[in-house]
């Protein structure tokens, strides 16, 4: 009869991480368990993909705003903005192979900013199909997108 007690790893991460990593570091690979190990790294590498949407995607939310309610335009706003920069800035230092993802990674952030940017009661057609800025535009301290653009 196979044994039914869930194993420390679904019982309890945190005491599975850190067992996992003492066996580790004493070279003790035999007994350490490595397909979950794997699918760990695996997962933290999406997570830090996530990340960088997530930020590109408030970010470019922001823009939108300030773009298409010029009258709305706030030092919240503003600070947002400026944060987020820093935020993507930091994160691609810290992940630069993400970089060879920015395509894919504007073009699914950029889908999320229109559904965040149409909470201004503005309807989600207002905005362009597809991020009308290039991801180094979207990055400068001194872009701010001006009404009359659109």
């Amino acid at each position: 009869m196979p044994d039914s007690t869930p194993s420390l790893y679904e019982r309890d991460f945190y005491a599975w991480a850190n067992e996992q990593a003492a066996l580790l570091r004493a070279g003790k690979l035999a007994a350490a368990d490595i397909a979950h190990i794997a699918e760990e790294i695996e997962s933290m590498g999406k997570t830090e993909k996530r990340e960088l949407i997530s930020r590109l995607a408030v970010l470019l939310a922001h823009l939108l705003k300030w773009q298409y309610q010029p009258e709305r335009q706030s030092r919240s706003w503003e600070a947002t903005i400026r944060t987020q920069r820093l935020e993507v800035r930091d994160h691609l230092a810290d992940n630069p192979s993400l970089k060879a993802q920015l395509a894919d990674a504007v073009a699914a952030a950029y889908e999320r900013a229109v559904i965040s940017a149409a909470e201004t009661n503005l309807p989600e057609n207002t905005f362009p199909n597809a991020c009308p800025w290039a991801f180094d535009l979207v990055m400068s301290e001194g872009f701010w997108p001006d009404a009359e653009a659109h």
